[in-house]
């Protein structure tokens, strides 16, 4: 195997692996290693069935259930699919799942340690997923903004009240059988040990012990500094990519910018990550 950094300790693209075949005990230590280090992978020309591609996730852990099991393949439920053909319309643009930027399932008492793609067909043009590292936002604030922050702690719910982009439709039965925990607004990573910023202004509702006006103005300008573009890898889709993404490390988003008639086609599949633990008490 082969690493080629994209950005310095952020993003990175593995050649000479073949996911077609099995990957021994190092192989496996040293893929994580490099996730727990870069956040994203990129492993270019990944011709794979939907078992070789769970099998291939799975090297970085336990392969956790499709929340939207309306998303999924009906012979490997597991895998779930992000398909132009399900995607309403709005004034001819496509409303895309995914857009703006978070990280999955934040609402969970174990989020997903990791989220990968596996492209199959792709539009001639755009559609590109955004990364954006928010252990180095972190890392960046001052002084005096950690010191607010470090043991703050936020509750999420299925769909925020004041969610920027709206969520699949669920019914009264789907809807109560998804969870709602509080989670740090810094949380330190399990495997790297460092600290990070946690945010989901899609799913976020409010913050222990601060009003709501003052919740979300703070919501907003964490937000803003972590998404500056500085900060960011944006990834331009080939067919065969397989590209997987650490969720305590990342916030990701999806892009609608691409001929709605045009084929999007990916498969998808979470690792189950643990409960998430505060980098300050």
């Amino acid at each position: 195997m082969k690493l080629q950094l994209i950005q310095q300790d952020f993003a990175a693209r593995v050649t000479d692996i073949d996911f077609q075949t099995m990957l021994n005990e190092e192989g496996q230590r040293q893929i994580n290693d490099w996730l727990a280090r870069y956040a994203v992978l990129v492993f270019p020309n990944q011709t794979l069935t939907p078992p070789q591609f769970m099998q291939a996730v799975s090297y970085f852990g336990e392969l956790m259930p499709q929340q939207l099991k309306q998303f999924t393949l009906k012979e490997y439920p597991m895998v779930g699919y992000n398909s132009t053909d399900d995607l309403p319309r709005k004034n001819g643009k496509l409303q895309v799942r995914g857009e703006n930027y978070h990280t999955d399932h934040s609402n969970a008492i174990a989020p997903p340690k990791a989220t990968s793609l596996l492209a199959m067909n792709l539009p001639s043009h755009g559609g590109d997923t955004q990364f954006v590292d928010v252990r180095r936002a972190y890392d960046d604030l001052s002084a005096d903004i950690k010191k607010k922050i470090n043991t703050l702690r936020a509750l999420h719910v299925h769909q925020s009240n004041r969610s920027p982009r709206a969520f699949a439709a669920l019914t009264p039965e789907q809807l109560a059988l998804i969870p709602q925990t509080h989670q740090p607004l810094i949380i330190r990573h399990p495997d790297s040990a460092r600290s990070a910023l946690y945010l989901n202004t899609g799913r976020i509702q409010n913050i222990e012990g601060l009003k709501d006006d003052v919740a979300f103005a703070l919501i907003d300008q964490l937000y803003a500094h972590a998404t500056d573009a500085k900060y960011e890898y944006r990834h331009q889709w080939q067919v065969g990519d397989l590209v997987i993404w650490d969720n305590r490390s990342v916030m990701h988003q999806a892009n609608a910018d691409y001929n709605p008639e045009e084929k999007r086609f990916l498969y998808r599949l979470m690792v189950q990550g643990v409960p998430l633990q505060p980098a300050f008490q």
